[in-house]
C-alpha cells in the first residue's frame, strides 16, 4: 500500500529493507509475486548491509528489484558482480573525519550507478559543503537527519550530479511506516 501511495506521489525510488536485524525489515511482510509484478513507475530499491552475493541476487529475482542499495562495507567487486543484475547505489557514511570525497569513491567509480552520501549519525545532517568541493561525476543522493524543515537548505544545495534526497526515519510514523502527510509536504516544498 505504501509503495502504491509513493508511486502516486511521483516518488522516483522506494526502499525495501532486507537487513533482517532491522526494525524496518520488510522482506517477510511483502508478497513476492505481487511486488515483482506490480506496475509502478518508481524503482524498487532493495536495501542491504554487508550481504552475501547470492542473497541479493535471490531478492532481485524474487521481488523484481530494480536497484540495490549497499549500506555496509561492500567491496567494489561485489558492486561489480551485482551491476549486471540491477542498478547499484553504494552508500558512504560522512562525518568530520572524511576530508576527500573523490578519494573515498574512487574504487567504486566504474562499478556503481549512483552514490548515496549519508550522515554517520542519522539524527544529524552532515556538512554538504564537502560534496560541493568534490568532482564525483556520478549521480548521487544525500541522506541522514533530513526532515521537512530542511527544504530551504536542500533547494540551495548545488552540484551538477546531485540527483535527490533519500528521506527516511524523520518521515515515519513508526519503524517502516511512512507518514504520507510529511512525504507530501516534502515533495511539494522541494518543487
Amino acid at each position: 500500500k505504501q509503495l502504491q501511495q509513493l508511486d502516486g506521489l511521483n516518488i522516483a525510488y522506494a526502499g525495501i529493507i532486507f537487513e533482517k536485524n532491522s526494525p524496518r525489515y520488510g522482506g517477510d511482510l511483502l508478497n513476492k509475486d505481487a511486488l515483482k509484478n506490480a506496475d509502478f513507475d518508481l524503482k524498487k530499491v532493495g536495501v542491504f548491509n554487508n550481504p552475501d552475493l547470492i542473497d541479493v541476487i535471490d531478492a532481485i529475482g524474487d521481488y523484481g528489484l530494480d536497484v540495490v542499495q549497499l549500506q555496509g562495507n561492500e567491496s567494489p567487486e561485489l558492486c561489480d558482480d551485482l551491476s549486471s543484475q540491477a542498478e547499484v547505489i553504494k552508500v558512504f557514511g560522512i562525518d568530520e573525519s572524511v576530508k576527500d570525497i573523490d578519494t573515498l569513491v574512487a574504487n567504486y567509480d566504474g562499478v556503481c550507478d549512483y552514490y548515496l552520501f549519508e550522515s554517520k549519525n542519522e539524527d544529524e545532517l552532515f556538512d554538504w559543503e564537502i560534496l560541493g568541493k568534490a568532482k564525483i561525476e556520478k549521480p548521487f543522493f544525500i541522506s541522514g537527519g533530513i526532515s521537512v524543515d530542511d527544504i530551504a537548505k536542500i533547494k540551495k544545495f548545488k552540484h551538477l550530479d546531485f540527483l535527490g534526497v533519500n528521506i527516511n526515519s524523520r518521515f515515519e510514523k513508526e519503524h517502516g511506516v511512512k507518514d504520507m502527510g510529511k512525504v507530501l509536504a516534502f515533495v511539494q516544498g522541494t518543487k
